[in-house]
């Protein structure tokens, strides 16, 4: 890995084996991210709904990255390839622009691809070249990975810079009112992570609120323009709850998926530093995954004054006084979870480093199978 100045938190990869490397490292990793929300939901943390909510974009996610393998599969080593940018301090996951570019690349995918020959027909030229010419094609073996990487955006269904609010039913109320999962995810242009927002609202409007051609749209837009890591819960919770007089926040979660931490892609300091090191893991499990989950609850409504002669609901929410200064977390409750191989756990145990007890461990083994540890 090398980059035009390393103390720079962004750096290209611009050797060939090292990116396969770093996309070989994610390619595991968010194949883990499912079995560890499966954990999770094993043991209550989270309902089946919320699962099958983020399931979503956690499949997205290792979709964007097997798209991004292709489209890097030669950095380094044909000279027109591309290299990726990544951010190796904050995150250790792509920067933003990745995302966005790919994102102008999904819209012109057709068009790549039918300016391209087929996979069969790249295939049946590179064997020709193999043989006829005893010659690595290396030409066309770039125009293939290049096929492959739209041929991935033309699937959709990936993880975008932006992916806008679905709301989905959850049950009807004695009140009359409906309750409804909203749900959205962006990659955060501030963090370089992808974040996951989970939003439960009691919808007290005459029309159910995805039906709703006046308010939905509202919502979308008002969401998404708050979606950002440096905005509390409770800030984006008592906004929301001002703004839409008919719709009622009554619990509200923010997921950060990452940082990825590994002793040879990022540089980090303190007690993860030391675990890496200790471990001395082999290539590809030399690495440690953080899972963050902000949660806000409402703990109880009041009625307040709205004009001369009317007044609204407003939602009064829980802060969690013992967690982060209280007010200033800016939500009832922070959990934290980190996702490791058996030797980086282990070298963990060991080293014992503050601030890790309260820290959920879900270690993971050869075979795939996830263990949780508190």
């Amino acid at each position: 890995m090398t980059g035009t100045d390393l103390t720079l938190d962004h750096v290209l990869l611009d050797d060939t084996q090292v990116t396969r490397r770093y996309f070989g490292k994610f390619e595991k990793i968010t194949g883990y991210l499912g079995k560890v929300a499966a954990v999770m939901e094993a043991e209550g943390r989270f309902a089946r709904t919320d699962i099958a909510a983020m399931a979503r974009y956690l499949v997205g996610l290792n979709l964007t990255f097997r798209a991004l393998a292709h489209k890097y599969h030669f950095a380094g080593h044909y000279a027109h390839a591309g290299k990726l940018t990544f951010d190796r301090v904050e995150s250790g996951f792509p920067v933003y622009a990745e995302l966005l570019n790919m994102a102008n690349d999904a819209a012109q995918a057709a068009g790549h691809l039918a300016g391209l020959p087929s996979e069969e027909s790249l295939k049946d030229q590179m064997v020709r070249v193999i043989v006829g010419e005893r010659t690595v094609p290396t030409r066309l073996q770039y125009a293939l990975s290049q096929r492959l990487y739209y041929q991935e955006l033309a699937k959709g269904g990936l993880f975008w810079a932006r992916n806008d609010p679905q709301a989905q039913w959850l049950e009807n109320l004695p009140n009359g009112r409906r309750r409804f999962l909203i749900h959205w995810a962006v990659y955060d242009s501030q963090i370089n992570l992808p974040t996951v927002y989970l939003l439960e609202v009691e919808d007290s409007g005459r029309t159910a609120l995805p039906k709703d051609e006046r308010r939905w749209p509202e919502v979308m837009t008002h969401l998404m323009a708050q979606s950002v890591a440096g905005l509390k819960l409770v800030t984006i919770a008592r906004g929301f709850d001002a703004d839409f007089v008919d719709l009622h926040p009554k619990r509200f979660r923010r997921l950060h998926l990452g940082p990825m931490y590994s002793s040879v892609f990022t540089s980090q300091t303190g007690p993860i530093r030391d675990v890496l090191v200790q471990a001395k893991a082999p290539i590809g499990e030399d690495w440690a995954f953080v899972w963050s989950e902000e949660d806000l609850r409402s703990d109880r409504s009041e009625e307040v004054k709205s004009g001369w002669f009317s007044s609204v609901e407003r939602q009064i929410f829980a802060l969690d006084p013992f967690a982060g200064q209280g007010a200033d977390l800016g939500a009832t409750s922070l959990a934290r979870s980190i996702i490791l191989p058996e030797r980086p756990y282990q070298a963990l145990v060991e080293l014992n480093p503050p601030g890790f007890a309260d820290v959920r461990k879900f270690v993971v083994g050869s075979a795939g199978r996830v263990l949780s540890y508190r």
